[in-house]
């Protein structure tokens, strides 16, 4: 059935000068970048040509909207006051989690073809176009994997229920299910991102343990189970927290959802364990550095997210400068304009080639795949998180007072932008995390050096900026210049990677407005860069 357009002849005026409905947008063929680092890095374009062609259809968008518009709602007890603590979700929700399943984003990095990690990666990032809220359990899920490996039992029970490609949100044990996802329980009250002030305890109960304790935040209670921290006798120890038993419900009780600013659509909240059965994974005492193979997967999705998030809002922007008319001129026309979403499309492209740059890494199986990894990811997360909230409020300026209003997406993109900068660790704790790689890890630091030094003789100014920073910084910086040394790292690492795999246009514009000063701080400084060449590429 073919929609039958608005009326715009209204009774007291005619609409004029709004731009249509855009209809589809393929995700995946109107990106040139996109397909140029997946080409590049060795990722599936077979399989996200139909998954981002799929995303960007306008029904997706809509139902992306929907599933936001109605949260996920809480439900502790059934008529009869016998507890629940469930949680269920809009139609539209489902949706996305089925649709992302099928295209194997919790399973593509585990299913052993090439660029695995890379594909996943692209996946975050066209998801975060859309709908972003059902990324975190699904980003968890994919996480999870390689932290059972602590446990081969329990990982051969779980593991192929995390890589199933069926999604099944039935409340059922594990081993009743089509696939399953894992989501994440570690932080407390008193202790936030110190994991080691944690108070929940763990007693050994035969062949399992029993938790009691609270979490203050729980991500993704729908989940069919947790990786979470508790104290047992030997110290923090990583556990699998089962959601659904043999014919009953684990005692994990549901407190309340957290009111948060964004992420709308997926539930986030606090839980009490009381008496919880949960399964050991690894050794007693080590649950940091067991679970920390969790947390470092994730990292590498909330580098990819804000990379989407950007490229979501900018596209916004520009369907909508190139529609509209002030001043008897198209927005898109006008050369402030231009230069404003020129420079937002640098953020957009430098964000995404280091992010899949480091997913190669991912893939990597040598020791200094691994250790650029490590570094690579905690630069790619502060950095490009750092960004998104910038560029997403550009994106709405742009719209002008239409940007400010929930009929468009860019007041979803800009409540996200934020997330994922807090989100496994803020700002400060991954800064303080790369001094300690650096220090501790001369791999990793010889890895990032032989990447930064593989862009010099292409470009005076980056020859000068990574001359100006070492000396800068002979060694590392102390604590309290921790964000501007890692700032500074950031942005050589993406333009190395920019004067070497992208347009002459691009790569030229960033080393000029981001390491050679030719900029404010106010986004729209573009003087001398080629901003047509840098639009064109924007489809």
């Amino acid at each position: 059935m073919t929609d039958l357009p608005a009326r715009d002849q209204l009774a007291t005026h005619e609409v004029l000068n709004q731009p249509a409905p855009e209809g589809d947008r393929d995700l995946w063929a109107g990106d040139a970048a996109l397909r140029e680092a997946i080409a590049r890095e060795g990722g599936q374009s077979e399989t996200l040509a139909p998954y981002g062609a799929t995303l960007g259809r306008a029904e997706m968008r809509a139902a992306g909207r929907e599933a936001n518009d109605h949260a996920p709602e809480l439900v502790l007890f059934d008529r009869a006051g016998r507890r629940l603590d469930e949680v269920r979700f809009h139609p539209s929700y489902h949706r996305f989690m089925q649709t992302s399943v099928a295209a194997g984003y919790a399973a593509v990095a585990w299913e052993e073809a090439p660029g695995g990690h890379v594909t996943h990666a692209a996946q975050v990032y066209l998801a975060s176009q859309v709908e972003p809220g059902h990324c975190c359990p699904l980003t968890m899920t994919y996480a999870a994997t390689p932290a059972l490996r602590a446990a081969p039992k329990i990982a051969e029970a779980w593991a192929p229920k995390l890589t199933s490609r069926r999604y099944d949100p039935a409340m059922a044990p594990v081993g009743a299910k089509q696939g399953a996802t894992l989501g994440m329980a570690m932080t407390e009250k008193q202790g936030g991102s110190d994991v080691r002030a944690n108070t929940t305890n763990a007693t050994r109960d035969g062949d399992h343990y029993r938790l009691r304790g609270h979490k203050w935040f729980c991500s993704a209670p729908m989940s069919d189970g947790f990786l979470t921290l508790a104290q047992a006798p030997e110290g923090l120890t990583c556990f699998l927290v089962p959601r659904w038993l043999e014919g009953e419900r684990n005692s994990v009780q549901i407190q309340r959802l957290k009111a948060k600013l964004g992420n709308h659509s997926n539930a986030s909240s606090e839980i009490e364990y009381q008496d919880t059965l949960a399964f050991r994974i690894g050794d007693e005492g080590r649950g940091v550095r067991t679970i920390i193979e969790m947390v470092h997967h994730t990292r590498l999705d909330t580098a990819m997210a804000p990379a989407g998030l950007m490229r979501g809002a900018l596209s916004e922007a520009l369907h909508w400068v190139r529609h509209r008319a002030a001043f008897q001129r198209r927005l898109i026309d006008q050369p402030l304009m231009r230069a404003v979403l020129a420079d937002l499309a640098l953020d957009v492209e430098a964000a995404l080639i280091l992010g899949l740059r480091t997913a190669r890494a991912f893939d990597g199986s040598t020791p200094e795949d691994r250790a650029f990894a490590r570094i690579a990811v905690a630069l790619a997360k502060f950095h490009s998180n750092k960004r998104a909230p910038v560029v997403t409020y550009e994106a709405m300026e742009a719209l002008g007072g239409m940007g400010y209003v929930e009929d468009t997406p860019l007041p979803l993109f800009y409540r996200e932008a934020p997330l994922n900068g807090i989100w496994e660790g803020s700002g400060n704790v991954i800064c303080l995390d790369i001094l300690r790689t650096l220090a501790k890890e001369p791999l990793a630091a010889e890895t990032l050096r032989a990447e930064l030094t593989a862009a010099t003789g292409s470009d005076p100014r980056y020859d000068a900026a990574l001359k100006a920073h070492e000396a800068r910084w002979p060694a590392l910086p102390p604590e309290a210049e921790a964000r501007w040394f890692v700032e500074r790292l950031a942005l050589l690492l993406q333009a190395s990677l920019l004067i070497r795999h992208a347009p002459a246009a691009v790569a030229d514009a960033f080393t000029a407005t981001r390491l050679a000063g030719e900029a404010g701080r106010i986004t729209g400084a573009m003087a001398g860069s080629d901003v047509s060449a840098i639009l064109d590429r924007l489809g």
